[in-house]
């Protein structure tokens, strides 16, 4: 029993190897787990104390346990059966098909992850590149929702800095998780992404099984009061206009939210940009009559290279103004007997009444009704149409005209200011982005 044994020194180390990892398995790795776990609790218990809207256990659940319980939900089982039926598959096959789907829709949220990182990079990104405003239709009716109920916000959507303006903005309210599409799952983006609560939507290629995992999710996510950001275009507005609605999301919070009695609030938010950043791919995938848009790694790391240096050689500017108006509220429970289409086109009218009117979506607008305006033509506009709603006029107007000049958008002359002729469709994209004045 005691005599000693010759091994080789492989075999020795691969032995060291597996009780290092059974060791670390069993005792290790748990007792870092149970340490980690308790510290994000006393962080969230925290946060929940400042937060209008508290954390919902439903986002810290563990991403395992949320795809084991998406997967044996009773909806979720029948449409696997159904899948294995019309495809002509065992249902074990089926039941992986559906456990990727579910492995790749449900996130992993980080509490720390959003209001250590994800909250701070946004608010110094947003005021570096805009002078950031904020409006609402009626504060009051905000400050009344009720705290219980499931709050969804729902946004026009003109630029991929809405996620971050969004992240920003509501981070007194709560954590928001939104619906992302296939864009945001390069790695290491996707990681970082999914520990900001974000799930992903593909655009395209689905399936009956595949709507059925994503329609489930989504109504545990809502009857789990995880706040939700949502735009119901379905993507970015290629031409600037408020694009007719995608039903897909709002259905399943609407039916699911229905059928549980789950409080939901839809709160319209309207947004508005002096400059989008990717206004120029936007406007090209518009010319080619598709979605898919030119643009690389490269183009964008060059961009953001040029900003910082403009910044240190005091050159920088600011992109000009972004806006976020939130609209008038509406609880699901005050609709009853609303379709979803009809639903959607209620929010939509109130994210168009919203839609804060810039200076520079405002000049474009008026230059391009009539051709040439003078600086003073241009005031005299705003004054008419705007003028209770702006503090200084003649400083709205020369600001749109400034931005619009160093973009060499419009050009200046005698008679006034008029859209250069290779510039007219960046003009119209603009102007497209507030309501059609008749003044």
């Amino acid at each position: 029993m005691t005599d000693p044994v010759t091994i080789p020194f492989w075999l020795f180390f691969l032995i060291v190897v597996f009780a290092g990892v059974t060791f670390a398995s069993h005792f290790l790795f748990p007792s870092v787990r149970w340490f980690f776990r308790r510290r994000m609790e006393r962080v969230v218990a925290r946060l929940n104390e400042r937060l209008e809207t508290p954390i919902q256990p439903f986002k810290l659940t563990r991403r395992y346990d949320l795809i084991q319980r998406l997967l044996y939900d009773p909806a979720v089982n029948r449409a696997i059966l159904e899948y294995a039926d019309e495809e002509g598959v065992r249902e074990d096959v089926a039941f992986e098909k559906a456990r990727s789907y579910a492995r790749e829709i449900v996130p992993a949220f980080s509490a720390s992850a959003y209001f250590g990182v994800a909250i701070r990079a946004a608010r110094a990104l947003s005021h570096f590149l805009y002078d950031v405003e904020v409006s609402y239709r009626d504060e009051s009716h905000l400050r009344d929702v009720n705290r219980d109920a499931t709050v969804v916000f729902v946004m026009n959507h003109r630029s991929n800095m809405d996620y971050v303006l969004m992240t920003y903005l509501a981070a007194d309210r709560s954590a928001l998780s939104y619906a992302v599409g296939e864009w945001a799952r390069i790695w290491p983006l996707s990681g970082l992404i999914r520990a900001m609560g974000a799930y992903f939507i593909r655009r395209k290629s689905r399936t009956a099984l595949y709507r059925k995992v994503l329609e489930r999710y989504v109504q545990l996510a809502i009857e789990g009061g995880v706040a939700q950001g949502i735009y119901p275009e379905g993507g970015l507005s290629l031409d600037g206009k408020l694009a007719p609605p995608k039903l897909g999301l709002l259905k399943y919070i609407s039916e699911g939210a229905r059928e549980t009695g789950t409080p939901v609030v839809f709160v319209p938010v309207a947004l508005n940009y002096d400059r989008v950043l990717e206004d120029t791919i936007l406007i090209n995938a518009a010319s080619e009559g598709h979605r898919r848009f030119r643009s690389s790694v490269f183009k964008g790391l060059g961009f953001v290279v040029n900003q910082v240096w403009l910044k240190l050689t005091g050159r920088y500017k600011r992109f000009g103004r972004v806006a976020v108006r939130f609209g008038d509220p509406l609880a699901l429970n005050t609709c009853p007997d609303k379709s979803v289409e009809d639903l959607s086109a209620l929010l939509m009218d109130r994210i168009k009444e919203a839609l804060p009117v810039l200076p520079v979506p405002f000049v474009c607008q008026q230059l391009l009704k009539s051709e040439i305006l003078t600086e003073d033509e241009l005031i005299q506009a705003a004054e008419m149409q705007l003028g209770s709603q702006l503090g200084n006029v003649a400083s709205f107007v020369r600001g749109g005209i400034e931005i619009l000049l160093r973009r060499k958008v419009i050009a200046s002359t005698e008679n006034g200011y008029l859209i250069e002729p290779d510039k007219v469709q960046l003009a119209e994209f603009y102007g497209n982005s507030i309501p059609i004045s008749d003044g």
